[in-house]
Order: C-alpha cells, then structure tokens, then sequence
C-alpha cells in the first residue's frame, strides 16, 4: 500500500497557496489510490471485474435489462456489451432469458451466483480503510458532511448525473 503524504501533494502544485483546490484534490486522489480495493475482489470473486463487468453487473442488480439497454447505459456498442455479458455468463453469474415481448432480443438477469458475487463485492467496497477509524466521531460527520456538500454541488452544477 502506497502511503500518500502531504508533502508529495503540496509538489505537485506550483505555489500551495494558490493551488488549495487542486492540493485537496490529489491528497483526496492519493488517499483513494492507496486503498483500492481491486485485488481484494479479485481474491474473493476469483476474476477480474474490470472492462465493465462490475459496471454491468451491479446494473443488473434492480433486474433484468436487454443487451440494447446495458450498452446504452454504459456508453458502449452492442458487440461490446456481448462481449462483457459473455464473460460473466461464463463466470455463471449472470443468463440470457428470451425477451417476454420480442423474442428476438434476450433480457440478461442475475443468477444466484451473480447476487452473491454483488453481495460480496460491497461488503468488501464498503469496508472503510483502517486509517478512517483513526477520526474521531466529530471529524467523521464534518468529513461526511463535507463530501456531501461535494456531491451535491456535483449534481448541481451536472444535473444528467
């Protein structure tokens, strides 16, 4: 695990008083870079679930969706979205089923592996780094209440998120 200190974001700006932004920000970066949570899903999943299979795969979570839909939904072509259901269908996570009203089109679903393959990867992403539990609870709702602030003024000014 890389530890991130203050003084490597402070170089990467060119006059910390001017870049205050722009140093929260890699610091944010950094702290997020050094828990990535990649490898431990990996272990636990036994694959990979990069190239938009996690993607995929938590969409699924509120149902069935077509091939069509999965490709929108993530900004990619259908051959793509074939081929990142393939792999999960490999991995028996998820199945195609005939479409109720075109059987032409398949609706991708979840299997019970593929719930418990979800279940498992939040619990693992869920799970705060130690280094959080070091904040007191009073530090724990400012940050909180800092990053809700984020996020809201991230809908705000983007309102199609």
């Amino acid at each position: 695990m890389v530890k991130a200190s203050r003084d490597d974001a402070a170089a990467t700006s060119p006059n910390r008083s001017t870049f205050p932004a722009e140093q929260v920000w890699v610091l944010m970066q950094q702290f997020v870079d050094s828990h990535n949570r990649h490898v431990d899903l990996a272990q636990a999943l036994g694959f990979r679930l990069g190239a938009g299979r996690g993607k995929i795969l938590f969409q699924l979570r509120d149902g069935a969706m077509t091939l069509t839909d999965l490709a929108e939904a993530n900004g990619v072509d259908a051959p793509y979205a074939t081929l990142i259901v393939d792999k999960l269908e490999a991995h028996g996570l998820v199945e195609r089923q005939p479409h109720p009203e075109d059987r032409r089109r398949k609706l991708v679903t979840l299997t019970t592996p593929g719930r418990e393959a979800i279940a498992t990867a939040e619990a693992i992403l869920r799970r705060p780094p130690r280094a959080i539990g070091t904040l007191r609870s009073e530090e724990l709702r400012q940050l909180s209440r800092l990053l809700n602030r984020l996020i809201e003024a991230d809908e705000f000014d983007d309102p199609s998120r």
